[in-house]
């Protein structure tokens, strides 16, 4: 469990897809339709309604407003909870950051100090990069970017990416360069699709000399 989660009241909800919405789904279960808030970019991830679902969830309640904040992995919803305790960061600003970047791409970003990457999230400033940064660096460690690298297959080009990284980063830290060295170095490295561990390591080595 990473430092600082909590566990809440509901721990997942699983029913039938009723209905998708721009930034929101309805899911049934026991003949009740519960409105969850999800990142859009999981909206690609639904074949259509009817289907079973297992959505990972976060109750947020604030004076009267009680809400439901969805995930499809228990690593999302753990990165969620540790936006959520950045100071100025609410539900809406940490599911914008799981709108733009993956839970690898974020951790990438913190450990990286790439503020740049976490200030592409809609209504996320530099200022508040730089915090989520500052109060996140140390929560997060190199090895839960490996340990959830090796426990996922590369589905898409965003995971790919990520993998190679990883790899990247891994392979740098063996040559005896600092965690922190080798994400810098390789967080510069502009990557594309056809990208190759070997291509990256070079790349980030030639900046590193």
């Amino acid at each position: 469990m990473i430092e600082g989660i909590k566990v809440t009241m509901y721990s997942y909800l699983k029913g039938e897809l009723v209905e998708i919405l721009e930034d929101t789904i309805v899911v049934e279960v026991n003949n009740i339709g519960y409105n969850i808030h999800i990142p859009a970019s999981m909206i690609d991830n639904f074949t259509g309604t009817g289907q079973t679902v297992k959505i990972y969830t976060y109750l947020h309640v604030k004076e009267e407003l009680m809400e439901l904040y969805g995930f499809q992995t228990r690593d999302d919803l753990n990165i969620f909870r540790l936006l959520l305790s950045v100071s100025g960061i609410g539900p809406k600003g940490a599911l914008a950051v799981l709108t733009v970047m993956t839970p690898d791409d974020l951790r990438f970003a913190v450990l990286g100090e790439d503020a740049k990457a976490i200030a592409k999230a809609p209504g996320i400033g530099n200022k508040t990069a730089q915090r989520v940064i500052l109060e996140l660096k140390d929560k997060l460690k190199l090895e839960d970017v490996l340990e959830q690298k090796l426990t996922k297959a590369a589905e898409d080009t965003g995971n790919s990416l990520s993998g190679v990284k990883s790899e990247a980063v891994q392979a740098l830290t063996a040559l005896g360069y600092s965690s922190s060295e080798a994400l810098k170095a390789v967080n510069r490295v502009e990557l594309t699709q056809d990208s190759t561990v070997e291509e990256v390591l070079k790349a980030a080595l030639k900046q590193m000399l």
